[in-house]
């Protein structure tokens, strides 16, 4: 257990897995108080066990976080059940994988009540907690795809373009109270969903170390230390910034991309002529 977090209280959303979830047992090794929030409330309730089992403190708290009144209830009790709110780390996304002609209406404002109205929301609430604290770090998880777009995510590019430009206007609004806001960007990170799949698909895991100048993927302990340093005072002068832990792969003109891409592809067809 280190003490980079010590008496802080941290509320991350999307908590039960994936980065939210390394993130929120990274900041309890660091002294944090942790509350975890996902909509899988047995799942978050085992992080939560796993990392008081482990000497930290955490509480797990539901909500659905596509309502605006539970997400204020969220940072409401966050709040109450330690006595204060200093990290606020909007994790949470929810949409379908779909182009603009492939999405619906109700597709749309689902993925936005999910991923940019409930950071605002969440930061409203908190914000006036941090004052009384003394300040305070919000981290707005987005995505290399804030930058440069993938196929066929018309929503998750879009509202991840957002937070990134969220996080410096609050950035602006509440630096005179030492609220610090930035915005984390990953690149491929090998979640627990995606261990499955490339287990199952040496190609890929190819492929990726191809097109990824430090010729892997990114791991979940990775992306939370860098969650770690946004949170901690060793960001103390770091607010209204978009760090992109990606391995270099954004580092890249697009043309040296393909070129690697062709070459996976030919060492494929070399290997399996008749595709």
């Amino acid at each position: 257990m280190g003490n980079r977090l010590a008496g802080k209280v941290a509320l991350i959303t999307g908590s039960t897995s994936g980065i939210g979830r390394a993130s929120a047992e990274r900041f309890a090794e660091e002294g944090a108080m942790v509350i975890i929030n996902g909509r899988r409330c047995e799942l978050g309730m085992e992080v939560a066990r796993g990392i008081r089992e482990r000497g930290g403190q955490a509480e797990y708290l539901n909500a659905d976080v596509s309502d605006p009144a539970q997400v204020r209830s969220l940072v409401e009790l966050a709040a109450d059940t330690y006595g204060r709110l200093d990290i606020l780390m909007s994790n949470a996304y929810s949409g379908r994988s779909a182009s603009v002609t492939e999405l619906s209406e109700e597709d749309w404002d689902y993925a936005f009540a999910v991923t940019v109205k409930a950071a605002a929301v969440a930061a409203k609430h908190a914000i006036p907690k941090m004052i009384e604290a003394g300040g305070g770090s919000i981290i707005l998880t987005s995505s290399v795809q804030g930058y440069l777009a993938g196929p066929h995510s018309a929503t998750y590019n879009a509202l991840k373009a957002a937070l990134i430009n969220l996080a410096r206007q609050m950035a602006v609004d509440y630096g005179r109270y030492n609220i610090r806001v930035n915005a984390l960007c990953p690149g491929r990170i090998v979640t627990e969903a995606k261990v499955e799949m490339l287990e199952a698909n040496p190609e890929e895991v190819r492929r990726q170390q191809l097109v990824y100048p430090l010729g892997r993927p990114g791991t979940l302990r990775e992306a939370a230390d860098c969650a770690l340093f946004l949170a901690s005072d060793e960001s103390s002068f770091v607010t209204g910034h978009a760090l992109v832990v990606d391995g270099g792969l954004t580092a890249q003109l697009q043309d040296a991309t393909g070129r690697y891409v062709d070459a996976w592809w030919m060492e494929r067809f070399q290997a399996n002529p008749s595709l």
